[in-house]
């Protein structure tokens, strides 16, 4: 029979006391590390949201005057492209054929007529540089005469010359009833030129494609 001091119950119950208090205390400490890791994940995290935040509030404060600045462009460039298209619908709506033979005024329309066309009606500002821009330097009839009546000139259409260029030069009398884009013998003269019809000289015809476009 093994004999025991009488102290060790007491000893044993203080070490088994004391192991639990122990244990009890490590478990506190590792709620309270793992509470705090939390805590510094959360606190991590809106700091990186606010950075963000921060920064898509700094990139639209710096991109607001670029973006503006190309809405000015855009909006200035959709004006000048209806303006254009204003100013070019009757060049969009006509086709337009410059022929490389000389023939009198007649002939020149007999010409076009044959081709659906006929000698080019200058409406307007817009198509009286294009067929400047397109004639540098060299002759064309052109749809006006004044042969009917002197002095009233009229379109091959039937409508009078209001303006769009004008015949510039000094009338020719009976002698000079139809109208040339441009005169080598004269070239500091501007606008249209009056010219004997019997003359030589090659033509321009317009064609609408207004009717190809009808169903």
């Amino acid at each position: 029979m093994t004999y025991f001091p009488t102290y060790w119950p007491h000893l044993l119950k203080f070490s088994v006391s004391k192991s639990r208090r122990l244990k009890k205390h490590t478990e506190s400490i590792y709620h309270l590390s793992d509470g705090g890791s939390g805590c510094v994940n959360i606190r991590v995290f809106r700091a990186a949201v606010l950075c963000l935040v921060l920064l898509c509030v700094l990139l639209l404060t710096a991109t607001k005057p670029f973006r503006d600045e190309l809405l000015t462009k855009i909006t200035n460039l959709t004006e000048e492209r209806d303006e254009l298209i204003i100013k070019n619908k009757n060049l969009l709506n006509n086709f337009y054929y410059m022929s490389n033979e000389t023939k009198n005024w007649t002939e020149s329309r007999q010409d076009c007529l044959k081709k659906g066309a006929d000698l080019i009606i200058i409406n307007n500002s817009t198509e009286h540089d294009f067929v400047k821009n397109n004639t540098v330097n060299r002759e064309f009839w052109i749809g006006v005469t004044d042969i009917d009546v002197e002095d009233r000139w009229k379109w091959v259409d039937g409508s009078n010359l209001t303006s769009g260029g004008g015949i510039k030069e000094p009338g020719g009398g009976t002698t000079e009833n139809c109208a040339v884009t441009y005169l080598k013998d004269h070239p500091n003269l501007l606008g249209w030129h009056d010219v004997k019809c019997n003359d030589a000289y090659q033509g321009i015809c317009e064609k609408s494609i207004l009717p190809l476009l009808q169903p």
